[in-house]
C-alpha cells in the first residue's frame, strides 16, 4: 500500500463529499484520480453496495489506484481520457446511470513534483508536459515545428498578455538552438516578459497554455461535461474543480447553459426546460486550508444538480 504521506491531499475534499454523496448506495465517479485522495473521501462515505469508477489517463496514477484500492469491490480503476465517460461506463454497467460525478481539473501534485514529466518550471527536465506519456508528442517537439502565428493563438487563449512576443522569440531561439528543457523555455520566457507579477512565475501562462494544447484539454472538457448531464440519475450531482480562468470559464457557461430554459423550434410547441440546477455559490478553500496546502489557493468548485 502506497503511504499515507506521499497520498495527495484532496482539495476541499470535506466540501465535495459532503456535496458530492447523496446515495450512499449510488455508483459515483472520480473523472480525474490523481493520488486518489477525493476517491479514499468517497470510499468512506459509500455503503458497501455503493461503486466507485475512477478515471485518469496517466498510467502512472491508475498504477497507483490499483495499488491502494484494488482490493476494494467497490472500486474499478479506468485508464481513460474523461471524454470516453460514457463508452468506458456502457462496457462495465447495465444501466448507465450514476448518483455523482467529482472532476479535479489540471495537473496532479505528483506530476508537478515528478521533474521528468516536464510539468514544472521550476525543476530541469525535458519538456514534455503530456498526461500520458505514450500519447501524442511532447511539448518540446511540438515548439519545433509550430509557426509564430499559431503558438502565439496558443498562448493567447491562456491569457498570455505577452504572447507574440513568447512566440516571437521561440522561433528566434530555435533557429540556434532546440528547445528541449522546462528551464531553457522558462528563461526564454522570463526574459520577454517586462512587467512581473507578484507572487506569479512570468512562464506560468507559458506552461498552462502548452500543457492545455499537448493534451487537447479545452476539447476534453467539452466533450466530458455534456456526458454528465446524459449519465448523472435525477438529483445526481456534479461537482468541478478548477484551477485557473480558462477551464472555469467553460465549466461556468456549461452549467449556466444547461440550467436555463430553451425556446422551443416552431415545429416542438414545448419549450426545452433545464437539466441543472446550480447549487449554491461558487466555492472556494479556505484560508485555513491555503495555509497547509499553498496548491490550493487558486481552486474554484463548481456545483451543479441534475434535474428535469
Amino acid at each position: 500500500m502506497i503511504n499515507q504521506q506521499q497520498r495527495h491531499i484532496p482539495v476541499m475534499g470535506k466540501e465535495v463529499t459532503e456535496l458530492l454523496v447523496t446515495d450512499q448506495k449510488g455508483v459515483y465517479v472520480d473523472a480525474t484520480y490523481g493520488r486518489g485522495g477525493h476517491s479514499d473521501l468517497i470510499l468512506r462515505k459509500i455503503h458497501a453496495s455503493g461503486r466507485l469508477f475512477a478515471f485518469d489517463r496517466d498510467p502512472d496514477a491508475i498504477s497507483a489506484a490499483i495499488e491502494s484500492h484494488g482490493l476494494d469491490r467497490r472500486f474499478e480503476a479506468v485508464h481513460s481520457k474523461f471524454s470516453r465517460l460514457k463508452a468506458e461506463l456502457a462496457d462495465r454497467l447495465t444501466q448507465v446511470k450514476v448518483s455523482g460525478i467529482v472532476a479535479d481539473l489540471g495537473v496532479s501534485s505528483p506530476q508537478l513534483d515528478c521533474a521528468k514529466r516536464g510539468f514544472s518550471f521550476l525543476k530541469d527536465a525535458n519538456l514534455d508536459l503530456r498526461m500520458d506519456p505514450s500519447d501524442g508528442v511532447p511539448a518540446s517537439q511540438w515548439l519545433q515545428h509550430v509557426n509564430e502565428k499559431s503558438l502565439a493563438r496558443v498562448l493567447s487563449q491562456a491569457d498570455e498578455r505577452f504572447a507574440r512576443r513568447i512566440a516571437r522569440a521561440v522561433v528566434e531561439q530555435r533557429k540556434r538552438k532546440k528547445i528541449q528543457s522546462t528551464l531553457e523555455l522558462a528563461n526564454l520566457v522570463e526574459g520577454c516578459v517586462p512587467r512581473k507579477e507578484k507572487n506569479k512565475h512570468p512562464a506560468t501562462r507559458t506552461f498552462l497554455a502548452l500543457r492545455l494544447y499537448v493534451n487537447d484539454e479545452r476539447k476534453e472538457l467539452a466533450k466530458f461535461l455534456p456526458q454528465c448531464v446524459d449519465i448523472l440519475r435525477r438529483g445526481g450531482r456534479l461537482v468541478v474543480l478548477t484551477f485557473h480562468s480558462v477551464e472555469d470559464r467553460i465549466v461556468k457557461h456549461f452549467m449556466r447553459e444547461n440550467a436555463r430554459s430553451f425556446s422551443a423550434p416552431d415545429w416542438d410547441p414545448q419549450p426545452t426546460g433545464p437539466t441543472l440546477k446550480i447549487i449554491g455559490p461558487v466555492r472556494r478553500p479556505s484560508q485555513e486550508e491555503i495555509r497547509s496546502n499553498r496548491r490550493a489557493r487558486s481552486a474554484v468548485m463548481r456545483v451543479a444538480e441534475r434535474i428535469g
